[in-house]
């Protein structure tokens, strides 16, 4: 009894990761469609939240798991377990003693951010941030926006616009899906 209880977990376990690398790869190819240039103008790429979980879950440095992606009406909002210090040491930036007593351990983490696109520009403004349940703002925002956000991923922009690229006209957000709209 115990080692068939064992192998249905791990068939359940190994199909989550099946449908999580599924995703991924469904994810990518329309990535790579668009990015490509060869979609006519008009076309509708739709890419669902549980797809871009699946994606996240593949895209995540270390120090980040479970993240999930819930998509509204112009709104996203991701969700993690987040390790502040394992980020920063996969980063090669290790934190000093203290930072390190602050940073060490998993988190949850959950921004709700607002989307707004049109004529191949995008604005993606942060609207909350909680770590731990406890609401981020002000200081220690900009401070984890700095340090963590922007050092990962250093060409990305907050609450300012930036041009969407691969001839995308706009990205339109709705419960359960995001639109990818090619432009001209």
């Amino acid at each position: 009894m115990g080692k068939q209880c064992l192998r249905v977990v791990a068939v359940v376990c190994l199909g989550g990761l099946a449908i999580a690398a599924n995703e991924y790869a469904t994810v990518q190819r329309k990535l790579d469609e668009i990015e490509a240039g060869r979609l006519r103008a008009g076309t509708r790429v739709v890419m669902t939240s549980q797809e871009l979980s699946g994606w996240a879950a593949h895209e995540m440095p270390t120090g980040v798991r479970n993240p999930k992606v819930e998509l509204g009406a112009g709104t996203a909002v991701g969700s993690a377990l987040v390790d502040f210090g394992k980020v920063r040491r996969a980063q090669g930036k290790p934190p000093g003693w203290i930072m390190g007593k602050l940073l060490d351990g998993e988190r949850p983490v959950r921004v709700s951010v607002r989307i707004q696109s049109a004529k191949g520009m995008a604005t993606v403004d942060v609207e909350r941030v909680e770590v731990s349940g406890l609401q981020i703002d002000g200081q220690m925002l900009d401070f984890l926006i700095q340090n963590f956000l922007l050092a990962m991923y250093p060409d990305a922009a907050v609450g300012r616009p930036f041009e969407i690229g691969a001839r995308v006209d706009r990205v339109e957000v709705a419960p359960g899906a995001a639109s990818v709209i090619i432009g001209k």
